[in-house]
Parts: C-alpha cells; structure tokens; sequence
C-alpha cells in the first residue's frame, strides 16, 4: 500500500512540473512575440543657416529739428500758457517775465532822450550866434570852434539816448518769449514763479516735417553703421509696418557715460508715425558664424559634450550625434559642425532617448518641421 502511494506522489510532481514547463514556454513565446516599444516624438528639421547677422537697437521717432528755446534777458516767469503736446505757430507766446524794471529802463531811456534833444536844440542855436558874430569879425576864431564841438558832442549823446532807448524797448519786447515755427512743445523746463537766466531753455518745440529714429549703438557694432547705409524700421505700436530709412547721421564720439554712438535714422513721412514712438532699426551684416540653428530642447548631455537625436527617417529609429556648438540667439543655439540640412532631429524630450529606440513621427509633425526650423539670421541687441 505504502508502494502505491508513493508512486501516486511521483506521477503528481512529474505532471506539475510538465505543467510549468507548458506556461513558462508559452509566456516566453508571447514575450517574443510582443511589439518593441514605439515612443512619438516632437522633431524639428535642420534648416541652412545663414552666414549673416540680424543687429536690432530700440530708439524713440523724434523731429529732424528739435530747438530749445529760452529769454534773451533775465527774470521771473509770470506766465506759461503752452504744456507739453500744445501745437504753436509763429508768434504764438510761450512765457512771459516780469517786465516792470525793463519798462523803468525804457521811461529813463525816453527821458535821457528828450534831454540830449533840448541840449542839441540850444547849442545849435550858440553855433549858429557865433557864426554870425565870426562873419562880423566880433568873434574870435577859437570861440566859434567851441561852439561847433559844443555842438558836435551834443549831437552824438543825442545819438547815444536814441540808442539806449531802443535797446530798453528791445528787452521788454525780449521779456515775452514767442515761437517762431510750426511744431509740437515736447518739454518744458520752466514754471510761472521761476527765476531764469537769459538762455536757460525754457520751451523746447520740435518743428514739424522731417522725422527720424535716434538708436544707441555700442562701440563694438558702431563700425557696421555708415551715413547713407539703408536700414529697416520697425514699430511696436504699428505691427507689421516697416519703413525704409537711411542713417543720416553717426555720432563722432561716444556718450561718456553709456559709451554708446548717437545713430540717427531718416524715415519717410508717414502720417501713422508719431513724435515719442518707440521704433526698432534692424540691419543684416557680415560676419556670423555657418551652422545649423536649433532650439535649446533639443541638445542632451551624453558622454563629454552635447549630443542631439538624429531621426534615422527609414527605420525609424533615433541616435545619438556628437556636436559643436557656436553662439547662442533668441531662437536657440547654433552648432557648427555635427549636423547636415535635412536631418531631422528630436527637439523635445531628449531625456527618454536610448540608441535605436524605435520612434513615431505624426503626419502633422513631419510636414511642419521644415517650418519649425530656428530662423537663420543671430540677433544681437
């Protein structure tokens, strides 16, 4: 009985291990049978760079003329009619001074006046009494010389109180401050109350007409701006309108305090552009390095320098490519050796890249990734 058993035991164990034999081999055959991992990714196709740079400086539109003007004469303000924005025309008044002493002047003047003229009256008539005595022979030669420098020298102060007169008419005309051109007062640099030397700027007026664009250049870019090179501007207020100007104007040295060049830009008259706007000059020059720009996504780390994950198209698979990068812009980076145009390469989620991992691009992505390529041109600001 003790023999049955036994056996009994051993068919049972030998069918529980033919069993597990049976299901590890038909886990094994479905695991072999399971797809490879397929990831989708975002790529991007490298687009030929250009050799050019983009340089963007960030000015204001101001008037082609701009005058400050001030008194000619010292005194208070007592008056200020125009504010910054006023439209003036010639003979408009912009400020006035206490003119109370300038007219005391002008009432010394006109009395100093009406006394040198009596005094020409009466030596004239002394002049004339010796000539006659002289004719007479009952006056001396001598005497008749006096009376003639008597009168001379009467003659000439009266010529002096005229004189005076009319310099103290002219600073009271001076006391009333007028505008003497079409424009727009664009500041103001004095108050009713104020006391102002004469040509302490006290209205500033932009005169209508010519307008241009006035940008800071630093030292390092101000040799790739020449009077008469043609520039374009741009409008943050207007979008999509550009102008074409041309430097009119380079700053012989450099601001002492920012160390950048005064450019200033002509643009054409345009009724859209205003006094104050802010204005963007842009100008493509020479200079930049070859390459291919790329996003910054779109680099990884592996090994000792930056990689990014080449899209093999036909197998669709993705590996890893050594390159060299250059200088950085507003789009991403540029690398300089490392890649060809056409490639395509993944420009997100790098981290979950392995070599030959199998990828998906989407129909959308494909078609879009020559536009999604970095622009060519470097910025620099």
């Amino acid at each position: 009985m003790s023999s049955v058993n036994g056996l009994a035991g051993r068919l049972l164990i030998g069918l529980s291990l033919i069993m597990t034999a049976a299901l590890t081999t038909g886990c094994s055959e479905e695991e072999s049978k399971a797809e490879p991992i397929v990831r989708p990714v975002k790529v991007i196709e490298v687009a030929a760079a250009e050799k050019g740079r983009k340089l963007e400086y960030s000015g204001a539109v101001k008037a082609r003329y701009e005058i400050n003007l001030a008194f000619r004469v010292n005194g208070k303000i007592t008056e200020r009619p125009v504010d910054v924005g006023d439209r003036v025309g010639p003979g408009d008044v912009l400020a006035r001074l206490d003119s109370a002493d300038y007219e005391l002047a002008v009432t010394r003047a006109e009395a100093d006046l009406r006394s040198a003229a009596k005094q020409v009256g009466t030596l004239k008539l002394f002049k004339q009494r010796a000539e006659t005595l002289y004719a007479k022979n009952a006056a001396s030669k001598s005497e008749l010389d006096q009376r003639t420098l008597a009168y001379d020298q009467a003659l000439s102060t009266e010529q002096s109180a005229i004189s005076a007169l009319e310099q103290a008419r002219n600073q009271v005309a001076y006391a009333t401050l007028y505008a003497d051109m079409v424009g727009i007062v664009t500041a103001v640099n004095g108050e009713p109350g104020q006391v102002v030397g004469s040509g302490t700027p006290v209205v500033t007026i932009a005169m209508d007409g010519e307008k241009e664009v006035q940008v800071a250049v630093p030292e390092t870019e101000i040799a790739n701006f020449a009077t008469g090179a043609a520039v374009k501007v741009r409008f943050w207020s207007q979008q999509g309108m550009v102008l074409d100007g041309t430097v009119r104007e380079v700053a012989g040295s450099a601001d002492p305090r920012s160390r950048t060049f005064s450019v200033r830009v002509r643009i054409p008259d345009d009724p859209r552009v205003l006094l104050g706007m802010t204005a963007t000059v842009e100008t493509e020059v020479g200079g930049g390095s070859a390459g291919f720009d790329i996003p910054l996504s779109a680099l990884a780390e592996k090994g000792d320098g930056p990689v990014v994950w080449v899209v093999d198209r036909a197998a669709g698979t993705v590996h890893p490519r050594s390159v060299r990068l250059g200088e950085f812009s507003d789009n991403g980076v540029r690398v300089s050796e490392g890649l060809s145009a056409g490639e395509m390469v993944v420009s997100a989620g790098t981290q979950f890249m392995s070599d030959s991992l199998k990828v998906k691009v989407s129909p959308e992505d494909a078609q879009q990734a020559a536009a999604n390529a970095a622009p060519a041109a470097v910025v620099a600001r």
